[in-house]
């Protein structure tokens, strides 16, 4: 059935009054259920909630409305607003433009005919409908449907009135008291009860440390409301309408509602780029936004204040690398004039001999990142990753209790409608009933059915050979970008090298470097865009059960695709660029190194994609697509003046144009993808941590600019950790340890120079080391056509260099590997080993020694415990006191009355008395603590 909300954009959950009332997230997440109740008539919603914005708008206050986000009562506060257009039939734009009703007598009645065989009945008006006024009286009825059904399930609607030949139009929800307090013991939401208890702090050490650093933090601390007694924390216990007893139930009205939210305060405090040096009010942001999006800003807070330490650690081994770059031998050597060492052609036939102490600079640059400490880092990136997961984790449970969510279970989802829609078709096909059968029959049908059948394996291996299909092919494009920039920066240093500008001949490797890690951001940039739409369409297609599911499968593939794209140039460069050509070929690495190359191609791609498609893209294309949106409606709605609306727009009018929100997976994504930047390859990039927290400390105001200004309110939504991101960044983090170890032992110089200085060098020093490392070339050797043309000194190069181990073309077993090849081969795979090992220990220790839940919050939670026990027997008891003080009353009242009287009163004194034979033990039979 077609949806009547069809045109509506999912948005807001929330709307908010004007002067600080309005339904807050509780609202929201009681009203889920109700929607869901509704929609059981297979009638879907498409909501837009007001984004509210404090203060006084001269725009949201008229008379119709004179409290801003009130009913026309002023008295009903608005938790909900829907949207919808609608378009008026061509017969009535005709009769009175404006109008809504017709204007012809009311004697004749309307009836809508789709078809028939066009007689008309006695008295009646008929009125032909083109295929669009039938969609759209389609909708019409299925609104006025789902509306009754609102009615019905206890919630009271106001309707703007459609004075317009089409346009967009509200209803506006309020949910009373009966129905919020009916979906929150349904939900079993937990609610503040009259008990308060303290909060132990850890004494000694650590609370002066922690006194002293709140005085440090005192300037960095947002100016947002704080509880007044940090030390008292409510007993939060599932609302239950049987004990309002128990709740702090001042104002009805209120007591769902957080009336401490304020978007115009978190604009202030944290969605200004000027407030970045202070920390982020993530209570607020929970309270506003509910506790998925502020588990998402804890995260990212607490991930930039890591990059912190590793940022100082890398700049430290950077400038470690600018001290000692004058006094290291190995490049010293290269930039020797008197070491006249010849190179090969770095190409066939185009490319001339070169002397290797052209590449002087490249060889020093490349000291800067392959160092000694270049090790160290890498050993203490391991371990900060380890440590970032532990602390996070720390920190999550410290947040689940203070937010009241470590009781939160995971409930039954409902299936999603394609899951539904798809088990429908299996069974009309089982039935052989066609599509043709009535609405009726088919839900009798579907809902008489749905809870023994589910899909099964056969029903979706079409959808899962599509995807592994799919995802290979991606995969291999993926590839084949790579390949083909492999072959344009061949055929870009033949072109380069044949040149006459002998400036051009020079910059040869620099120039086709450069470009092609330009190449490479471009095509990452645009198959991220492709890969993001793929991965959707692939999820879709599987039909999974649940929402949960869905999402989870969507983020697994989206981070599949997007990691092979982002990393595959990278790898290459790291693993495999050079090592599988012919002989000395495989010089296209820097004498120095391929450690270089990786720096470049890892610096460009990182720094490309943070601003280019993290920043860039996030201002500009909400901007964009909310500027289409507007000349979009402008272009399609007449120009009707609404004689019922005041000139100044409501608030829900604003929101309307706000863009909507699409989820978190996004922003997780561009922090995990940049994760694997700073963790993977560091080894080649010291500076990678500085650069990543450069760009959080803008993404963490960009992301809240974004969320307070440019989207319209999300769904609340109660998690109480991160989900499957949590996973994927324990396997990136186990993951950086096995490629760190590969990256100091296969593309950096670190292994042969400790082999050459141990095993091979004269005097135990570093002399001589390049000329260790360069084989030589008969050039008589070469195949005919692939000397290098019109070279100035061909005529006196009998032999030339190349970097490798191999036998000297004057040996029996020319150009094989040498027996230093499989030596520095041996210790390359020995210190894989070692690293791993030792790494891996160092990160079970961590994890061992920092536990999951810190010590103060489990011992709350266990006297939380305690004391929800003795509150709930002490309201027991003073519940009982009135029968126990008029049992008292009567028995000594009948003390001096006649025997009959006596045993009257005991009596009535036994059949109140428990089994156990005590008035507290009567009443818990009928308390859940």
């Amino acid at each position: 059935m077609a949806s009547p909300w069809k045109d509506l954009e999912s948005g807001d959950r929330e709307a908010r009054a004007v002067q600080g009332g309005g339904g807050g997230p509780w609202v929201c997440l009681l009203l889920e259920l109700v929607i869901f109740h509704v929609c059981e008539t297979h009638v879907f919603l498409f909501q837009i909630i007001n984004n509210y914005l404090d203060g006084t708008q001269g725009g949201s206050m008229d008379k119709a409305f004179p409290s801003g986000m009130h009913f026309r009562d002023s008295k009903r506060k608005v938790d909900y607003v829907l949207a919808y257009h609608y378009r008026k039939r061509l017969t009535q734009h005709l009769l009175g433009v404006g109008s809504p009703e017709p204007t012809r007598a009311s004697a004749f009645m309307a009836m809508v005919l789709n078809g028939g065989n066009g007689k008309e009945p006695l008295g009646m008006e008929v009125i032909e409908l083109g295929s669009l006024d039938t969609v759209e009286e389609e909708k019409r009825l299925q609104r006025e449907e789902y509306e009754r059904n609102l009615v019905e399930a206890g919630l009271e609607i106001e309707k703007d009135p459609e004075n317009k030949s089409q346009g967009l139009s509200f209803v506006r929800i309020h949910a009373p008291w009966q129905v919020l307090s009916r979906e929150a013991e349904l939900l079993k939401i937990k609610m503040p009860t009259k008990k308060m208890y303290e909060i132990t702090e850890e004494g000694g050490i650590l609370k002066k440390f922690n006194e002293i650093w709140c005085k440090l933090t005192e300037p960095l601390q947002p100016r947002v409301p704080r509880q007044e007694n940090t030390n008292m924390k409510s007993l939060f216990y599932p609302f239950s309408r049987e004990k309002l007893y128990l709740y702090n139930i001042k104002d009805k009205d209120t007591f769902f509602d957080n009336a401490t939210r304020s978007r115009i305060l978190l604009y202030r405090e944290w969605a200004r780029y000027g407030v970045f040096y202070k920390f982020q009010p993530i209570d607020l942001i929970r309270k506003y936004f509910g506790e998925k999006i502020g588990l998402y800003f804890a995260w990212l807070g607490l991930y930039t204040e890591f990059l912190i330490p590793s940022s100082v650690v890398g700049i430290i081994v950077f400038l470690y690398g600018c001290i000692t770059i004058e006094s290291d031998i190995p490049s010293n050597e290269m930039c020797d004039q008197r070491n006249a060492f010849t190179m090969c052609p770095l190409c066939e036939k185009f490319c001339d001999y070169w002397n290797l102490s052209s590449a002087c600079a490249t060889a020093r640059a490349s000291h800067l990142f392959d160092n000694p400490a270049t090790v160290f880092f890498s050993i203490f990136m391991a371990l900060w990753a380890t440590m970032f997961l532990e602390q996070w984790k720390r920190l999550q449970m410290r947040l689940s209790y203070f937010w009241d969510l470590t009781g939160l279970e995971e409930e039954e989802e409902h299936p999603r409608p394609e899951y539904e829609t798809k088990l429908l078709q299996k069974k009309l096909r089982n039935k052989n009933i066609t599509i043709e059968n009535s609405n009726e029959v088919r839900c009798n049908l579907f809902f008489s059915l749905i809870d023994k059948e589910k899909l099964t394996w056969n029903d979706r291996m079409p959808g899962y050979a599509a995807n592994f299909g799919l995802i290979l092919f991606m995969i291999m494009l993926t590839f084949s970008a790579v390949f083909g920039v492999i072959v344009y920066r061949i055929t870009t240093a033949a072109a380069l090298s044949f040149s006459t500008n002998e400036t051009t001949r020079s910059n040869v490797r620099v120039t086709v470097t450069a470009t092609a890690v330009i190449i490479n951001l471009v095509v990452i940039l645009i198959l991220d865009e492709i890969y993001g739409a793929v991965a959707k369409w692939l999820t879709e297609i599987e039909v999974p059960k649940t929402e949960k599911n869905f999402e989870e499968r969507l983020i697994l593939k989206a981070f599949l695709l997007k990691f092979v794209n982002s990393y595959a140039p990278i790898f290459y460069v790291a693993f495999f660029k050079g090592r599988y050509l012919c002989i000395y070929m495989s010089i296209l690495c820097a004498p120095g190194g391929c450690l270089m190359e990786l720096c470049i191609q890892l610096s460009i791609i990182m720094l490309g994609k943070q601003l280019i498609q993290n920043n860039l893209f996030e201002i500009g294309i909400p901007k964009l697509k909310k500027l289409f949106r507007k000349l979009k409606d402008e272009r399609t709605e007449p120009k009707e003046m609404d004689t019922n609306r005041s000139k100044d727009p409501q608030q829900w009018d604003l929101d309307y144009t706000l863009e909507p929100f699409t989820g978190l997976t996004p922003e997780y994504m561009e922090m995990i993808i940049q994760f694997g930047f700073v963790t993977l390859f560091v080894a080649s990039f010291p500076l990678a941590p500085l650069f990543a927290l450069l760009n959080n400390i803008i993404e963490v105001r960009l992301d809240a600019k974004k969320f307070v200004t440019e989207l319209r309110r999300p769904d609340t939504v109660r998690e109480k950790d991160i989900g499957i991101w949590y996973n994927i960044l324990s396997c990136i983090g186990k993951l950086s340890v096995i490629i760190n170890a590969f990256v100091i032992a296969v593309t950096s110089d670190f292994i042969p120079r400790l082999m050459y200085q141990y095993a091979y060098s004269q005097n135990g020093t570093m002399h001589g080391f390049i000329n260790h490392t360069l084989s030589y070339f008969n050039v008589s050797h070469l195949k005919a056509g692939t000397q290098p043309e019109n070279s100035p000194f061909a005529q006196d190069v009998l032999f030339c260099r190349f970097k490798d181990y191999r036998e000297p073309p004057w040996s029996p077993n020319q150009y094989e590997f040498s027996k230093q090849y499989w030596a520095v081969l041996s210790a390359r795979l020995a210190f894989v080993i070692l690293f791993q090992n030792l790494v891996m220990f160092l990160s079970v220790l961590v994890d061992w020694m920092i536990p999951d839940i810190p010590k103060d919050i489990s011992e709350q939670i266990k006297k939380e415990k305690s004391v929800l026990v003795d509150f709930f027997l002490k309201e027991e008891h003073e519940k009982l006191k009135p029968i126990e003080s008029f049992i008292a009353r009567d028995k000594q009242k009948h003390r001096s009355g006649t025997k009959g009287g006596k045993i009257r009163a005991a009596s009535f004194y036994q059949f109140n008395r428990s089994p156990k034979g005590s008035f507290a033990s009567f009443s818990s039979q009928h308390t859940e603590v």
